[in-house]
């Protein structure tokens, strides 16, 4: 009888959430993939059963094969810079013996991020500005007439140009998570480590990296979560352009449903983002529950 009241007493704690959860999470999803069989005209109002025509318009739209592999690169690019660089960055920071020179070289680099994502792509545009921009001077500078280039008006650089932005604003933030996992190892095995003869580099790689592996997953796993939900960025710099070639799938899902007013075309693009980030997250913890377990 207790075992009873008290698994109802915590479903009743629970209840509020889970309704929350249903109402506002699991019911928009449930709608948004209906919404994705239809052909709706949201200014008229009119809707259209399409079946899954709207998938099939969208696996052969070029456009979202572009989208796709321009957040298929940005993922790649964030895990590489913001998980392993900003590791590696934390790594060196707490490795300093000046308790002041940590704390301002935390602050210096998580200012970055206390920039809100429009502020900061609005000051790339200006630092890439071909002609007046910071960049352009610089490069002009160093080594005349060889560098100057149009960074966000060529499809061959803007995509990497905004990854470039991106990777700066939130480079801080991830370090500094890092420099909190890394400050939870005790200082006795780093101790004994060097006792026994480890130098810097071994004693990151045998003693600092499998005691942050957790939070190395977490990372990862919301690091390309969130690559594959761009927004933002690419409509403060280029609006897809030039040529479409910067669209990513929220951008394109975007300009699908407000611009060319095709809202079932849009919520089947929700619907593929939904889907991908799902399979990563649950092959990522997939992943870290089954390292765990052989650790």
């Amino acid at each position: 009888m207790r075992t009873l009241y008290r698994r109802a007493a915590g479903l009743a704690w629970t209840a509020p959430a889970l309704v929350l959860l249903a109402v506002f999470v699991y019911l928009p999803l449930v709608q948004n993939f209906g919404y994705s069989t239809l052909t709706w005209d949201i200014y008229s109002g009119s809707q259209e059963f399409a079946g899954l025509d709207n998938y099939r318009d969208l696996f052969a739209d070029p456009v979202f094969w572009t989208s796709f592999t321009n957040n298929l690169w940005y993922a790649l690019l964030s895990v590489v810079f913001q998980v392993f660089g900003a590791l590696l960055l934390a790594a060196l920071v707490e490795s300093i013996r000046s308790t002041r020179w940590q704390r301002a070289l935390r602050t210096i680099y998580f200012i970055p991020s206390a920039i809100s994502l429009t502020v900061a792509g609005l000051l790339f545009y200006f630092i890439y500005e071909p002609n007046l921009g910071l960049l352009n001077h610089a490069l002009e500078a160093v080594a005349p007439g060889t560098f100057d280039h149009a960074w966000l008006g060529q499809e061959s650089t803007a995509m990497t140009a905004v990854i470039a932005m991106s990777q700066w604003q939130g480079f801080g933030y991830s370090t500094l998570l890092f420099a909190v996992a890394i400050q939870r190892i005790p200082a006795e095995l780093h101790e004994a480590a060097a006792l026994d003869g480890a130098g810097p580099v071994r004693r990151f790689f045998r003693v600092t990296l499998p005691l942050v592996r957790e939070m190395t997953g977490l990372m990862v796993l919301v690091t390309v979560s969130g690559a594959f939900q761009v927004f933002n960025e690419v409509m403060v710099m280029t609006s897809g352009g030039p040529d479409n070639s910067t669209h990513v799938l929220g951008t394109w899902l975007y300009r699908s449903g407000f611009v060319r007013n095709d809202f079932g075309h849009a919520a089947a693009i929700g619907t593929v983002i939904f889907v991908i980030t799902l399979t990563i997250a649950m092959a990522q913890l997939w992943f870290t529950r089954r390292r765990r377990v052989e650790w």
